[in-house]
């Protein structure tokens, strides 16, 4: 059923929670995804983006844009569906070229009466590409906005550019919140010839979380995106301090839920048959509790349904990308959509 505030209320098994089957609770669903290069067809002098135009090397059309914002629009309504029946309240994403993107992407006909607001800065990332979060006025006021620079250098020491860690502040049923959108360093050269930028930005990420935590050590931070590093690497065991044990937890730690999908070999993206959960949820551990009286984590998954998955060929099994081996494929991405659910009693 729906309250006014378009609250989904969803009875809980018996087996689950323990609780009377007459109970009522109040789902949120939360979504991160790599969308893979979402470029318009126009070429931005400022960037790297060439490729992703009508004339250069990808042919990238006006009928291909459209089609991928069709395909991109279809899976992000169908996230948590099942839960919900409806699709997620919030969603990072990355690899998004600019504002306008985001915008055609709202737009369309499996997103547009969800009403989505945006939250969006441009990067100074090389290629052009930048994170963003969508969110429902309809559950999440958004009150502080705030992109947050990563300075990095080459070997030669100049500066090596790349994407903001974007901080959207804000109520989702009155409780606080903040939501960090990441997309570290890539391994282009190598995991441990680039490992330095991704401890850096996860060194920037720990700079935020201890920053919001001084100004209100209530508020519950949730961090996602695309790091590029597993929940088992330094970034995140060495400079986060992140755990994927409960029982390990304290006031001050950091759960990271993918790390338990990680050791069972559950991955978001492949490459050269190894499997790697690069997209990831972590979040302060005050969204760990029994206390169903405000928002609690519930669980954790990846988003990869059949459709969502290459049916043949080379890379049959991986995710089904738009581009593979520089040929057209009129996939999706070459990364599966994660998503985590919250949940608390309603009143």
């Amino acid at each position: 059923m729906k309250t006014p505030l378009s609250l989904i209320l969803i009875l809980i098994p018996l087996l689950v929670f323990s609780q009377e089957s007459s109970d009522r609770y109040i789902i949120r669903s939360i979504a991160f995804y790599n969308v893979e290069n979402l470029f318009d067809i126009e070429n931005d002098s400022l960037t790297f983006d060439d490729d992703r135009t009508p004339n250069g090397k990808d042919h990238w059309t006006k009928e291909r844009y459209f089609k991928k914002i069709d395909a991109i629009a279809k899976t992000l309504s169908l996230i948590g569906n099942d839960v919900t029946q409806t699709s997620p309240d919030i969603i990072g994403l990355c690899e998004v070229e600019n504002k306008q993107v985001i915008a055609d992407l709202v737009a369309h006909p499996s997103l547009k009466n969800k009403k989505y607001e945006i939250v969006h800065f441009n990067s100074p990332d090389e290629r052009g590409i930048d994170v963003a979060l969508l969110y429902k006025p309809t559950s999440f006021i958004a009150n502080s906005f705030k992109s947050h620079r990563l300075l990095l250098q080459n070997k030669k020491g100049f500066r090596d550019y790349t994407r903001d860690q974007l901080v959207v502040g804000g109520i989702l049923d009155n409780e606080q919140f903040h939501f960090i959108v990441n997309h570290w360093p890539s391994r282009s050269g190598g995991a441990a010839r680039s490992k330095p930028n991704r401890l850096a930005a996860a060194q920037l990420n720990m700079r935020i979380i201890d920053s919001l935590k001084n100004q209100n050590n209530t508020t519950k931070i949730i961090s996602m995106g695309d790091f590029n590093d597993d929940p088992t690497d330094d970034s995140f065991k060495l400079i986060l301090k992140t755990k994927g044990k409960i029982k390990k937890l304290d006031s001050l730690s950091l759960f990271n839920p993918m790390e338990k999908l990680h050791k069972k070999g559950i991955g978001s993206l492949a490459y050269r048959d190894k499997w790697n959960l690069f997209d990831q949820f972590y979040f302060t551990s005050n969204l760990i509790h029994h206390n169903l009286a405000s928002f609690g984590f519930w669980k954790a998954m990846v988003f990869n349904p059949s459709y969502l998955v290459n049916p043949a060929g080379k890379y049959k099994g991986y995710p089904f990308r738009t581009y593979a081996g520089g040929t057209y494929t009129e996939g999706y991405s070459d990364h599966f959509p994660v998503y985590i659910y919250l949940i608390k009693k309603a009143p």
